[in-house]
């Protein structure tokens, strides 16, 4: 196959989404019960943050996501959305302005690029590419990227895969352990159940340390989806694993070609919001039948703004897969 800078923005055709979660009648009705209380502390109309808090709200996956996490222990649950609605609200994950963490992206150490066989968007972190000092922005570009995985996820999927590549990564770019435990309360915080898999290679020995410096700060369920050397294309379909894991896929990143393609497929702003139409994710037309299997998907991305309905509706019927 030959050389591309395009990345893959949707999962492969056929993919049948998994894990898909069935609620019985006591879950359901506990799902509700957070979703009323949630509302109960949502910020006032006039505040700026309010439409997108309940944006975030609004999603179908974050209040059963936060009562799966909780174990279906009410108080435990309205604990744990509590405190995210707080940090979201300091934090503002979903209004990072691109350019502000856009350095952080120039070697691509964090790169989000195809799916696993689950329809799972992969974000790939490779410490040996650190190009950047320790600092709060790193931590905002990381969050940014789960962002835009949360923004990619097909109909009915809920998490997301790392996978660390440790290859040429040495002391000096492994992130230390304090900034290793900030990172994990984030995801197991305020991104609960969004982790489907973690995949590890290339570990060196030398770092092994770090795995015991981070190993009593990881929640059991986090550390159960940890996968070290394991065969990788029995994970990912090898038309979007790149090759030097074992795919098909001749992935060459291209900084300014990667960066655009994200932050347009998306429709972010510079000034981090949306584009008009991308307030709710991005225009692509995928869609999820019941029996959870990916369709032939379609970009839109050159369908016009001021396209009517009918246009759209003409743009799905030419079949286009990525």
């Amino acid at each position: 196959m030959a050389r591309t800078t395009s990345i893959h923005l949707f999962p492969e055709p056929g993919t049948v989404i998994r894990p898909i979660h069935v609620y019985s009648e006591e879950q359901t009705a506990q799902i509700e019960e957070l979703r009323q209380y949630a509302h109960t502390l949502v910020l006032p109309e006039s505040d700026s943050y309010y439409n997108w808090e309940l944006r975030w709200l609004n999603k179908p996956d974050t209040i059963p996501r936060y009562m799966r996490a909780a174990k279906w222990k009410m108080n435990d649950a309205q604990k744990r959305i509590k405190g995210t609605l707080e940090w979201r609200r300091e934090f503002k994950p979903d209004l990072i302005p691109p350019d502000e963490v856009k350095i952080e992206s120039e070697t691509g150490k964090i790169l989000l690029n195809g799916f696993d066989k689950d329809g799972r968007p992969i974000i790939y972190m490779r410490p040996g590419r650190e190009n950047t000092e320790t600092s709060p922005r790193q931590l905002r570009h990381l969050v940014w990227w789960l962002e835009r995985a949360k923004d990619m996820m097909p109909p009915g999927q809920e998490t997301l895969v790392i996978f660390v590549d440790y290859k040429t990564a040495t002391l000096r770019t492994n992130p230390s352990v304090s900034v290793a435990i900030k990172v994990l309360s984030i995801l197991q915080q305020h991104y609960v159940e969004t982790l489907g898999r973690a995949i590890i290679v290339n570990l060196p020995f030398i770092l092994n340390f770090f795995y015991k410096g981070i190993a009593p700060f990881l929640d059991p369920v986090t550390r159960d989806k940890m996968r070290f050397n394991p065969v990788v294309t029995e994970l990912i379909p090898e038309s979007q694993l790149d090759s030097e894991f074992g795919g098909d896929y001749e992935y060459e990143f291209d900084y300014e070609s990667y960066w655009k393609q994200v932050v347009d497929h998306c429709g972010i702003a510079p000034d981090g919001t949306r584009l008009p139409g991308y307030f709710d994710g991005p225009k692509s037309a995928i869609t999820a039948p019941e029996n959870g299997v990916v369709p032939t998907t379609v970009d839109l991305e050159g369908v016009s703004k001021e396209k009517d309905t009918e246009a759209r509706h003409e743009a799905l019927e030419e079949e286009a897969i990525f």
